[in-house]
C-alpha cells in the first residue's frame, strides 16, 4: 500500500461493531480505539472508498498524531511538529474543533486555540510564508482529549455521512440514516425476505434496506470535504466512484413494504425513495398499525414506532405498545425489530426480546428489541408472538367436549319452548373463564380475566383457538362467531365501544323481536339472564303506567308494551341506547305517543318529576358502578340503592309494583330502608339455563300505602 495513513472511522455509541464489519467488507481491518472510533489503515484511495461505502459510520478522520498532553505545552510543541503542510496548503481554511474527557486540560476553547496556533507557526514555517490567507479549500482539524491523551485528526468527509442526499423533506421525528442501516444491518433481513416497516415515517429504514439489497453506495450522490483537495488525486475518487457504479446491483424481485397512517409523510417518503433511486424496490401504502398483516412467511418488520421524546407523550401512546403482540402475532414466523425509548416496552407486551442493544437516536437513549424468527428459511417456523403450548390443546378439547355436551342438552329449547338465545357454558372448566350464549344462530363468547401464565399475544392466540373450537363444536360458521374481552370496571375507567362493525342480527323471544349487535359492545342489547324477569313485567302491565330506569336497549319496555301498558317511559343517560330501545319498540309494531324516551340521568330524572305523574309499574335494573362523563357524581349501587328506590317510591300509586335486580354479588339488600313491601324472587328469575344462580339478584317491591 502507497502512502499508508491511520485513519479513524467515527460513529454513534453502540454501532462501532457494525462499522467494523463494513470496512472488513472494503478489505480494511479495524480496531476500536475509544467509544465511537474504529481505527483502521489506508491510502488515498481508501479514503475516497470509505466515504463512499461506510453506512453507519459519521466521518472518515485522518489521525495527524495521538500523544500524551497533559500540560499546554506538550500539547503546542506536538501539534507545531506535525507536518501539516502535506494536508493544508498555503491557502486552505482550517477551522479547529475540540473535545475532552477526563484530562487535565479541560477547557475546549483554550485547547482549541493552542492548535490553531501551533498550526498556524507550524504552516508558515513548511510554506516558508508568513501570513495564511485562509481563503481556499476547507480542511477541519480536531483536538479530542480522551483520558490526557490528545489525538488530533482531519476530517475528509465534510457534513456527516448520514447526509447522504436523497431526503430532501422528513417527517417529525425523522431517523438518522446511518442508524437505519444499522438496524437493518443488525437484523436477519435480506432481499429474498419479505420486509415491512409499519411506521415508515418519511421512508428512511426502507430506502436504506432497498439500498444495501443492492449493494448501492450510500455516498455516490454526494461531495466530500476532501473531494476538493489536491492530496488526493481525482484518479482515486474517479476510481472509487467507477467501483461504486460497477458493484451496484439491479432491481431485485421483492418489493418492501413500507406503511404508515400519516398519507402526507408518505408523499414526502415516496419522493425520498425516487431521490435515493429505490423508489420502484419499496411499496407505500397508507395503513394503520392494527390493520398490518401478510400472508408471507420468515419475513423481517423493522421499525422505528413514535415513542413520545418529540410526538407525544408516553401515555398516549401506551395502548399503540399495548396492541402491538396482538398485531404482531399475525406474522408468527417474522422476526421483528423494535427501535424505542420507551422504557416498560417489554413489561407491556408482556415478552422478552430474544436481544437487546443500547443505541442513541440522536440523543435519545434507545433499545433496539430483536425477536427472532427462522435465521434460516429451512429453521423450523416455531412462532415468534402467539406460540401456544400443549396445554391449550387439551383445554380446547375440554371445550369442546363441554360444549358438545350442554348442546345436546339444550337442543330441544327451541322448538319446545321457544327460546332460541340462551346460555351454554358458563366457565364451566376454571382454567377456561369464557361464557358462551347462543343468539339464533350465531355464538357470542365472553372472556373474563383470571390469571394466567400466557404473555399478550399467546393469550389472544388462545381466545382464538377457542372461539374456533366453540364454532367448530357447535356447528356455528366461524364469520357468526364473535368473542370479546370484558374487563373489571374501576376508577376512572368505562365501557367503551369495542368496534363500529354493526353486526347486528333479529333475535326471537317469547315472540318477540330484538336488534342484537354481536360485533361493537361488550353486551349485546339484551341480556339474557332477564328472559323470565320480562315475563313477569308482561304478565302484570295490562293497563298500568310502566316506567323503566336505566332503559339500556328498552327490552323491559317492549315485553311491557306487548302486555299492553297504558303507557311506557324509558330513561337512560346514554342516547345511543335509546336510539336502540326505540329501534327495539318500531321493530314490534309499538310507536305510538304514549311511548317516551327520557335521555337524562336517573338521579335528575326522578328528582325532577311533576307530582302528578305516577306509575304503576317499573323496573330498576342499575349498574354496578357508573362514571359517565355526564354526570357530576359517581354510581354506586351499595352507596345509591336506598335513596334511588325511595325516589322511585314516591312516583308509585298505590299498589304499584317495583322489580329491582342487580348483579353485584356482594350486595346487600336491607328491607328495613325501604318503606314498602319487598320480596326477593331471584330464585324464579335466574333461567335454567344460567349453571351461575347467582347471575343477578331481583326484587319485587310492592308500595302498599
Amino acid at each position: 500500500m502507497a502512502n499508508p495513513y491511520t485513519l479513524i472511522a467515527t460513529t454513534a455509541f453502540g454501532i462501532e461493531a457494525v462499522v467494523k464489519r463494513e470496512l472488513a467488507a472494503l478489505g480494511y481491518e479495524g480496531k476500536v480505539i475509544a467509544p465511537g472510533w474504529i481505527q483502521f489503515t489506508g491510502d488515498a484511495l481508501a479514503i475516497c472508498r470509505a466515504n463512499l461505502w461506510l453506512r453507519t459510520a459519521d466521518r472518515v478522520l485522518i489521525q495527524m498524531a495521538s500523544f500524551e498532553a497533559k500540560d499546554f505545552d506538550a500539547l503546542f510543541e506536538t501539534t507545531k511538529s506535525i507536518r501539516w503542510d502535506e494536508w493544508i496548503p498555503v491557502n486552505g481554511c482550517f477551522p479547529v474543533v475540540g473535545r475532552s474527557i477526563r484530562s487535565q486540560l479541560s477547557s475546549v476553547p483554550a485547547c482549541q486555540r493552542a492548535v490553531k496556533k501551533a498550526i498556524v507557526e507550524a504552516l508558515c514555517q513548511q510554506h516558508g510564508v508568513t501570513e495564511l490567507p485562509e481563503d481556499g479549500p476547507q480542511i477541519k482539524c480536531q483536538i479530542a482529549l480522551l483520558d490526557d491523551r490528545a489525538t488530533l485528526t482531519i476530517d475528509t468527509t465534510g457534513p456527516s455521512l448520514h447526509k447522504r442526499g436523497y431526503r430532501a423533506e422528513a417527517g417529525g421525528a425523522p431517523l438518522k440514516e446511518t442508524l437505519a442501516s444499522t438496524l437493518v444491518q443488525l437484523s436477519f433481513w435480506n432481499k429474498k425476505r419479505p420486509f415491512m416497516d409499519p411506521f415508515c415515517g418519511s421512508g428512511t429504514i426502507p430506502i436504506e434496506a432497498a439500498m444495501l439489497a443492492r449493494n448501492m453506495a450510500p455516498g455516490r450522490n454526494r461531495e466530500f470535504a476532501a473531494s476538493d483537495w489536491d492530496t488526493i488525486s481525482d484518479v482515486s475518487w474517479s476510481a472509487a466512484k467507477t467501483e461504486a457504479d460497477d458493484l451496484l446491483e439491479p432491481k431485485f424481485p421483492e418489493m418492501l413494504l413500507a406503511t404508515d397512517i400519516d398519507f402526507r409523510v408518505l408523499k414526502i417518503a415516496r419522493h425520498n425513495a425516487e431521490l435515493a433511486g429505490v423508489g420502484d424496490n419499496i411499496h407505500f401504502e397508507e395503513k394503520a398499525f392494527e390493520d398490518i398483516s401478510s400472508s408471507r412467511r420468515f419475513g423481517c418488520m423493522i421499525t422505528n414506532p413514535p415513542y413520545g421524546e418529540r410526538l407525544s407523550g408516553y401515555r398516549d401512546l401506551e395502548p399503540l405498545y399495548e396492541s402491538m403482540p396482538e398485531v404482531l402475532r399475525r406474522l408468527p414466523t417474522w422476526s421483528h425489530y423494535i427501535l424505542t425509548s420507551f422504557d416498560r416496552f417489554e413489561r407491556v407486551i408482556q415478552k422478552q426480546a430474544d436481544r437487546r442493544r443500547k443505541l442513541y437516536n440522536a440523543r435519545i437513549e434507545c433499545t433496539y428489541y430483536q425477536f427472532h424468527g427462522p435465521r434460516n428459511l429451512d429453521e423450523s417456523p416455531t412462532a415468534v408472538f402467539g406460540e401456544l403450548d400443549d396445554k391449550a390443546v387439551e383445554q380446547a378439547e375440554l371445550f369442546k367436549r363441554r360444549l358438545t355436551k350442554r348442546a345436546k342438552h339444550l337442543r330441544k329449547w327451541p322448538s319446545k319452548r321457544g327460546v332460541t338465545c340462551f346460555r351454554l357454558y358458563e366457565k364451566d372448566i376454571p382454567e377456561i373463564p369464557l361464557v358462551v350464549d347462543l343468539y339464533e344462530d350465531h355464538l357470542h363468547l365472553s372472556e373474563f380475566e383470571r390469571p394466567h401464565d400466557r404473555d399478550l399475544a399467546a393469550h389472544q392466540q388462545w381466545l382464538d383457538l377457542m372461539r374456533t373450537t366453540a364454532a367448530d363444536a357447535l356447528d356455528v360458521p366461524h364469520t357468526q362467531t364473535f368473542l370479546k374481552r370484558r374487563k373489571q370496571q374501576k376508577g376512572l375507567s368505562q365501557h367503551e365501544q369495542l368496534a363500529m362493525d354493526r353486526y347486528e342480527i333479529e333475535a326471537q323471544e317469547n315472540g318477540l323481536k330484538f336488534i342484537v349487535n354481536l360485533s361493537d359492545y361488550v353486551d349485546t342489547g339484551l341480556f339474557l339472564d332477564h328472559r323470565e324477569t320480562r315475563k313477569l313485567v308482561l304478565e302484570e302491565s295490562r293497563g298500568k303506567d310502566f316506567l323503566n330506569l336505566f332503559a339500556y336497549t328498552g327490552s323491559f319496555t317492549v315485553y311491557a308494551a306487548d302486555g299492553g301498558a297504558a303507557s311506557t317511559t324509558s330513561v337512560d343517560l346514554s342516547k345511543r341506547y335509546l336510539q336502540w330501545a326505540e329501534r327495539n319498540m318500531k321493530l314490534n309494531g309499538f310507536t305510538g305517543s304514549e311511548h317516551h324516551y327520557i335521555p337524562t340521568g336517573i338521579r335528575e330524572y326522578i328528582t325532577a318529576l311533576p307530582e302528578r305523574e305516577m306509575f304503576d309499574l317499573a323496573v330498576v335494573d342499575p349498574p354496578t358502578f357508573s362514571n359517565s362523563k355526564s354526570t357530576a357524581t359517581d354510581w354506586v349501587i351499595q352507596d345509591d340503592w336506598d335513596s334511588l328506590l325511595k325516589h322511585v317510591l314516591l312516583r308509585m300509586r298505590t299498589g304499584g309494583v317495583i322489580y329491582f335486580s342487580t348483579n353485584y354479588r356482594r350486595f346487600k339488600f336491607d328491607e328495613d330502608k325501604i318503606p314498602a313491601e319487598c320480596h326477593e324472587i331471584s330464585k324464579q328469575t335466574v333461567p335454567d339455563d344460567y349453571r351461575n344462580r347467582r347471575i343477578h339478584r331481583c326484587w319485587r317491591i310492592v308500595k302498599n300505602y
